[in-house]
């Protein structure tokens, strides 16, 4: 019994030593795949991902009255926006993070931070909350990927819920957003574009069409 007890006791000790093994292994192992992942994402064009621009359903781009710059609100104050997502208006006096590209439903600060990133030249795709974990995947290495020059890196993905603004179009599940600066008779305008599915393509498209260039302050940030 005594000869069966240690036997027993060595097995255990055997299991546990190789589950501690395979357990640190992959803990080391995520976070490096991880990183190998992402260095491959950003050296693909942003078109590798995503239908075609012609498969994705997309509307033409709207001219929204582009009204609000230096407009600061209060931390706090929910600002309804005349067009959802928002392409221009009021907005908090800071801005979200310029060195982070994408949000997930639990991180996103809030809408009326973002709005200020478009004030200096941002694209902003915004996604709705519900969709399908493998197109957010999609976006998420879209936020990775090589943006077009005239975005000067420029660019935010981030989840949009049913209670930060009026419904969508049916059928739409993504929109790109952009605040142009001051036109020759000094008329600004938002721009909105909704997409039925995730294209690269149809981002590329309106990146080039509103450069980072064309923004209320496009030196800030």
């Amino acid at each position: 019994m005594q000869r069966e007890q240690a036997r027993s006791d060595r097995r255990r000790t055997i299991l546990i030593v190789v589950c501690s093994i395979v357990v640190g292994l992959a803990i080391i192992a995520y976070p490096a795949i991880k990183l190998i992942q992402d260095s491959r994402t950003k050296n693909q064009a942003l078109t590798d991902f995503g239908v075609a621009a012609s498969a994705a359903s997309c509307d033409a781009a709207t001219n929204d009255d582009g009204g609000g710059t230096q407009d600061h609100r209060p931390d706090g104050e929910k600002i309804a926006y005349a067009v959802s997502p928002p392409s221009s208006g009021p907005h908090y006096a800071v801005w979200a993070p310029f060195d982070k590209k994408f949000y997930s439903d639990g991180d996103r600060p809030p809408v009326e931070n973002l709005v200020h990133n478009l004030e200096h030249g941002y694209t902003i795709l915004w996604y709705r909350d519900t969709l399908p974990k493998d197109q957010i995947d999609q976006i998420e290495k879209i936020s990775k990927s090589k943006l077009p020059d005239s975005s000067l890196g420029k660019f935010i993905a981030a989840p949009f819920k049913e209670s930060d603004g009026k419904a969508w179009p049916a059928g739409k599940n993504l929109a790109f957003a952009h605040w142009s600066g001051p036109d020759s008779a000094q008329k600004s305008f938002g721009h909105r574009q909704f997409c039925g599915s995730v294209s690269g393509e149809a981002l590329k498209q309106f990146m080039e069409k509103y450069p980072a260039t064309d923004a209320q302050e496009p030196n800030g940030g």
